[in-house]
């Protein structure tokens, strides 16, 4: 149905993204493409999609893949019908209905004489009975551009369906209608996600990097497990060769020991024996070449493990060379730190929620703030930080120190390089050494130190917020994410996952990623409307 071979791409600026690509998709093959950020994974659906040209390969198709960016800012200055591509037939039909039978306009529409019918049916499934076809993309919020075009397979029947990042700008009702919809698809898709409740529902596991592409023939569950043996197999040999490097350093120490020993008794022995001085220099010489070749040879063992031992560091991923000392709240569990009475907020005498909110928040607690999109959750988490007042109840809140992480990371200055960056969080006056180091412990190596935070991925600043947080021996009595995962492979959410539950104070967070908060121990839900 699809065939991928040898497909290989270049960036504007000449640099290769990927090469020599191959893969072929069946017919109802359902296919997850993850991979790191920056791994090419958007650019290979818009390849196989016939927006960009690759620089050599074959895409062989059937029929014409049916694509749904991640983003739509290109579709803002035109109609949801244009968008769907439906705007030139149900104009054919208006004309014809209204006695235009023209060959044109019949030839237009082809005998799709329930289009309109069958577009308002597909907005109607995604819950957007309400939006006109006529309605410009440029009004929609992104979860409503996203399900306009998935309502576009259901107008379009494609067999062939890429979706990439379809997840990103959804609530967690639309996220369930998507997750209902892929599992009785007949047809076949590529999709493009971070979301592992998604991608659970694929059978197959297509990761991406800059080797290739590596095929696991199950879900995530299945690709999280065959990881796992692979990442053990790992940690066993960079044991193994551990232990062989003391190994082959006591030997290289006891062998030498040994050779000096003989060599003192052999020097008494001769000086007793009244050997020539010129004698005894020739067995000085001849001595300490001895000892210089049986340095050598042990000096050649060890680099031949130690650089067996990098290579193998090398493989692992990440997320495990990383070394975390995540910082504590001091506060007890169970402190009262906000509680709100009755609380709404608005302008010109409209409340943004249907009645006030009751709630309080205690120490060590992980709570999610749920709603659907538009529902204020972002605006709640402004009050709860002193931001902004309610317009109405009373919020009591008791001197606490927080950190708000946004989907943005706005606490990263895109003005600053990294090692400037980080520099803003030596409160301690470090030396330049020890925060070098603490980069280097969030993977930020010497060639990072100088590179704009503007150039960073979202995983990268969201690593170096954690990082600054640690340099900084920021304790924070409460953490607050807004929607963190929405820009993060699935490496950088292992990670923050990871940092996060080193984590005992308390925890606020809003997401709709169900697998995210399930993994950071979230068990509490404050839910508004």
């Amino acid at each position: 149905m699809l065939t991928v071979q040898e497909i290989t791409y270049f960036h504007p600026d000449k640099e290769l993204l990927f090469e020599n690509i191959s893969f072929s998709l069946k017919k109802q093959d359902k296919v997850a493409l993850i991979g790191n950020n920056g791994a090419g994974k958007s650019t290979l659906l818009k390849v196989i999609a016939g927006i960009l040209p690759p620089a050599k390969g074959v895409i062989r198709s059937e029929s014409k893949p049916y694509y749904i960016p991640q983003h739509f800012g290109q579709y803002n200055n035109i109609s949801v019908a244009q968008a769907l591509q439906i705007d030139n037939k149900l104009n054919a039909l208006h004309a014809i209905l209204q006695g235009d039978v023209s060959d044109k306009n019949l030839a237009q529409l082809n005998d799709d004489w329930t289009i309109e019918e069958r577009s308002i049916a597909a907005l109607t499934y995604w819950n957007l009975s309400d939006l006109p076809l006529t309605q410009k993309m440029d009004q929609l919020s992104g979860g409503e551009k996203t399900k306009v075009f998935l309502a576009g397979i259901l107008i379009h029947q494609p067999e062939i369906v890429l979706l990439d990042e379809p997840t990103n700008h959804l609530d967690t009702h639309s996220r369930q209608v998507l997750y209902n919809f892929i599992t009785t698809f007949s047809n076949s898709l590529i999709v493009v996600s971070h979301d592992r409740v998604l991608l659970e529902l694929l059978n197959s596991i297509y990761e991406l990097d800059k080797h290739g592409i590596t095929v696991y023939g199950g879900n995530y569950s299945f690709y999280k497990e065959q990881k796992g043996i692979a990442e053990n197999a790992l940690f066993q040999q960079l044991e193994e060769k551990e232990k062989a490097l003391r190994k082959a350093k006591k030997a290289e120490r006891e062998s030498l020991e040994r050779k000096q020993r003989q060599d003192v008794r052999g020097k008494g022995k001769h000086e007793k024996e009244g050997v020539a001085r010129i004698f005894m220099k020739t067995l000085k010489n001849n001595a300490e070449l001895s000892s210089a070749k049986l340095k050598d040879v042990h000096s050649e063992k060890i680099e031949s493990i130690s650089s067996e031992l990098k290579q193998v560091h090398q493989k692992l991923p990440d997320s495990r060379k990383m070394k975390m000392n995540f910082q504590n709240s001091s506060l007890h569990t169970g402190k009262i730190l906000i509680t709100a009475q009755d609380i709404n907020f608005g302008y010109s005498n409209k409340t943004l929620w249907n009645k006030g909110l009751n709630f309080q928040i205690r120490s060590g607690e992980r709570i999610c703030i749920k709603g659907k999109n538009g529902s204020g959750k972002t605006t709640l988490i402004r009050i709860l930080l002193g931001e902004i007042v309610p317009a109405c109840g009373v919020l009591s809140r008791a001197e606490i120190k927080s950190v708000y992480i946004d989907q943005d990371y706005s606490l990263i200055s895109d003005k600053l390089t990294v090692y400037e960056q980080a520099q803003q969080y030596n409160y301690d006056a470090l030396p330049e050494y020890e925060v070098k180091i603490r980069l280097n412990r969030y993977l930020f190596s010497k060639d990072f130190w100088d590179k704009p935070c503007n150039k960073l991925s979202g995983g990268e600043k969201m690593r170096l917020v954690l990082c600054c947080l640690m340099i900084g021996n920021h304790a924070p009595d409460l953490f607050v994410l807004d929607e963190p995962t929405n820009n993060l492979d699935i490496q950088s959410i292992e990670i923050l996952t990871s940092a996060i539950n080193e984590y005992t104070g308390t925890l606020l967070v809003v997401s709709h990623d169900n697998y995210f908060l399930n993994e950071v121990n979230v068990n509490q839900t404050l839910e508004i409307e």
